[in-house]
Formats: structure tokens, sequence, C-alpha cells
């Protein structure tokens, strides 16, 4: 028998088991036709993966990689982790539908420029990406605030009648046409203002189409309880599961809290179908927000617009050279972006061992010095948190990032090695797999990443210099939820 591609010898994990069976994986037109004894198969392609683990391709279930994927496809912060599918429109902000003559207000501005935002329903977003051709696949979440910002007058109010009319509308066309739920950042200002009733009404819409709610919760610091439950409510009253994204415990005062934070989900998940995810670092990132800046966070300025000299310094240093509070100098700099020092490492521990979380990296493909999550997570959590802090096993790890996000957000035929899925794969070696972006260096390439397929294509290798990956294949493809997933 013929197959493409032939991985022999390849260590396998299955959680719940610990222990890795060995195996062969064949791969023919795009799929995995064959698993375990491949022997009788032969192939244009063989690769020997003795000592190396193969995984299903990882899924970050949290990016903002929406416009990226459009400006560079070859998606080598992504691709040289081991990611092979990417779902965007996290955290209220989606770049379709979305279509402004004016310039995006924050966050939205996060995602790319007006010039770039051009995408008014989600199939002209799917135009473009087949166009593109992506090294990933991607998978569309709508976002809150990108149909605020098309539809309220004041965005620091609540929406009237009319306007979540209007919203609904347009969500209701970007489900018919293939996204996977509604997104919201309710922390952000232009967000903040919205009514429980207004994201109800939303949240309702997606209910016929089976789809999903993900939540940048209203707060992560000392109120985050009652904003779970104000999640909860959501979602229940909409009848749909929730994904508590980027789950922590941000500020000084509420360092230690994890154990309390993760009790109080799992108590609401004996009622509720509700999932997390997180990345493994003890900083965030996103634009500078005022609320934020306090004397207990440390803060660094990755870029401004009103002063671009002041990017890459610490807000104490600036305030300090310009002779004026904290705050002060965070307003003069805006609109600005900063990652924040504000978490506790044991909180951020027991977040990424906790059973039920996701991985994902919530990078910033825009920022002109990003969080180093944007080209670390996986690596980080396989390579630094698995096998050197033994914070959770590596079959543990592997779950987090493929089957538990395939079952999470309904990705069918991916997240496990089996006969009939397709064939996105990575093989790395358990020992070497290491992060090196670090937040000096933030654009480094993992290391012991050897090979990544998407869609049975070989499109990464590890061996070989980053410059020479445009010569892979590029097979990402749109995951639209209405076709299967393709």
């Amino acid at each position: 028998m013929y197959a493409q591609s032939i991985i022999r010898n390849a260590a396998v994990y299955q959680w719940p088991s610990e222990q890795p069976q060995i195996m062969d994986v064949a791969i023919d037109k795009g799929l995995i036709v064959a698993v375990g004894d491949c022997s009788q198969y032969q192939a244009q392609q063989n690769f020997d993966a003795t000592g190396l683990v193969l995984a299903p391709g990882f899924i970050d279930v949290h990016t903002h990689d929406d416009l990226e994927v459009l400006r560079s496809p070859h998606m080598l912060s992504k691709i040289s982790q081991g990611v092979t599918t990417v779902i965007a429109g996290n955290c209220g902000i989606s770049a379709a539908p979305y279509f402004q003559a004016c310039a995006p207000v924050d966050p939205i501005n996060l995602l790319g420029t007006k010039e770039q935002l051009i995408y008014p329903e989600l199939g002209d977003y799917q135009r473009a990406f087949t166009l593109a051709a992506p090294s990933v696949n991607l998978a569309m979440l709508v976002g809150h605030t990108s149909l605020r910002a098309q539809v309220v007058e004041d965005l620091s109010q609540p929406a009237n009648p009319d306007e979540i009319a209007q919203m609904k509308a347009l969500l209701t066309q970007a489900m018919e046409q293939g996204a996977l739920g509604l997104s919201t950042g309710l922390a952000y200002h232009n967000a903040k203002g919205s009514s429980i009733y207004e994201v109800n009404a939303l949240a309702e819409v997606i209910k016929p189409f089976d789809g999903i709610y993900t939540t940048h919760l209203r707060t992560e610091f000392h109120g985050i309880l009652d904003a779970m439950d104000e999640a909860f409510a959501t979602a229940q009253h909409a009848d749909v599961p929730l994904v508590i994204s980027h789950i922590k415990c941000a500020g000084k005062e509420n360092w230690g809290r994890a154990p309390e934070v993760l009790a109080h989900l799992n108590k609401q998940r004996k009622h509720q179908d509700i999932g997390c995810d997180c990345y493994p670092y003890a900083a965030s990132s996103s634009t500078l927000d005022l609320n934020q800046v306090t004397k207990e966070t440390d803060i660094f300025i990755t870029w401004s617009e009103t002063h671009p000299e002041m990017a890459q310094k610490n807000l104490q240093e600036i305030a300090a050279k310009w002779q004026m509070s904290l705050i002060d100098a965070a307003r003069r700099l805006q609109p600005a972006g900063a990652v924040y020092h504000c978490m506790l490492e044991d909180d951020v521990k027991q977040f990424l061992s906790y059973e039920h979380s996701m991985i994902g990296s919530d990078g910033l493909p825009c920022d002109p010095h990003p969080h180093p999550r944007l080209w670390g997570t996986f690596p980080r959590v396989l390579g630094h948190y698995s096998h050197r802090e033994q914070t959770l096993p590596l079959a543990l790890a592997i779950h987090k990032m493929t089957a538990l996000p395939a079952k999470q957000f309904k990705l069918e035929k991916r997240g496990q090695i089996k006969v009939g899925n397709f064939a996105d794969l990575v093989l790395f070696d358990p020992t070497m797999v290491c992060d090196q972006a670090t937040y000096s260096q933030p654009h480094l390439p993992a290391i012991g990443i050897d090979r990544v397929w998407v869609n049975g294509k070989l499109s990464y290798a590890g061996d070989a210099d980053l410059a020479s990956v445009v010569d892979y294949g590029r097979a990402g493809r749109f995951l639209n939820r209405t076709s299967k997933n393709n």
C-alpha cells in the first residue's frame, strides 16, 4: 500500500494515559490513513521519529491573528511553535464583520489599521483568507466590541434597542457564514458600558447555530468572582458553552487566589459547560490601560503613538524622566501598548496544571515589541513547565493543546491522531523543546520543534533556516463551522 508520507517510530501520548505508545503514522491526501504498524506501506517521504514525540497540531485557542494571517501568511510565529490552528476574534475584537471609515477604536486598533480592516462580512474575510493561503488553519469568533463600534453612537453607554437589533443582525449573518460564536472584552473602555441585557441578547443569537461564548471578564482583579458570575449567567441565559479567556489573578492584592478562583469555576462546571484558557507567563499585554497603572505593577511600554521615543522603556523610568506621576505619564503616552508584570508565578502554575484549562498565546502580532508569548507559548509549556518544572505531565500538556480545544470549539477531525482525521501534526524532541523568546528579545523562534504538517503538507522544519520556510507548503484552511471544518 502507498501513502504520501510515513512518520515511523514516534512516541504518541493520549491523555489520560501518561505513557506513550510507539507507533507509525501514515499520511495521504491531507488525512491520516493508518496508525500503528505501517510496515506494509510504502511512501514518497519517510521520517524516522525515534526518540521524538508526535502530537496533533497545536490549537492556539486565544489569538489576535485575524489580520496577521493575511499580512504574513507563512505565520512563522505560530508554525515554528507547532501551532497548526488559531482561533481569532477574541476579547471582543474581530476583523470581521467590521468596516468603518474612521480609525479603529481601542482595542480594535490592536488588530491593524483602518486600511486593513475592510471586511464588512465574514464571507469577505474568508475570500481574503483563501487568496492569502496561510500556513495555519483559522476559525473566527465575532467580537462584541467590533459590532458595537459599527452601530453604537456612544461607546461608553449601553446600546439602545435599535442598536442591539443592528448588532444582532450583523452577528446572525456572521454565524450563517460560519463563525464559531461570540466573544466579549468587557474590561475594555469601549465595552465596559455594555449592559447585561445587551450581552445576553447577543448571546441568544448564537444558540441556534450551536455557537460558543468566550469572554475577557469585566475584571480579572479583586472583583473576579463577580465577573465570573456575570459570565456564567450570560452563558446560562443563552444555554451556550462558555470559555473564560486568559484566566488569571491580576494585581498584587489578588495574588494567591488561584485555588479560590478554580474552586468557584469547578462548582459552576457541575451545572454548565465551562472551559478556560491561560498562557504560561506572569505578565499580561494589551493597550496601556490607566486603570492598571499602579506602583505595585512593573509596566513596560511597547509602543506609543504620541511619544514613540519612549517605547521599550518602563513607565516608572518615563515618569521620572518627565518628572510627573505614573498616571500623568501614562496619559501623555496614549495611545500606547504595554506589558504588565501583574501576576504571581504560583498562580500561573496552578492555572496551567488545571485539568480543564486550554493553552492560548494571546500574542499581539502588530506590537513592534511584542510579549514573548507570541513566539514562545507552546514550547514554554512543553519545555519549561512540563519537562523542567514538572508542573504538569507531558500527556496533559499535549491534551490541553489538542484534543481538549478541538472538543471545546467543535473542530471536527482535528486534535487527535486517528485514522480519518486531518493530518495536522507536530514532531518535537521532548527533552530539547524550549522557548527562546524573551521580554528583551521577543521574536526568537523555539528550539526542539522538528517538523510540522498542516492538512498533510510539510509546513515547517526546525533544522532549516527560518528564511527557507517560504519553500514549504502553505495548506491552512478557514474552518467554517457550518462546513464541518472542511
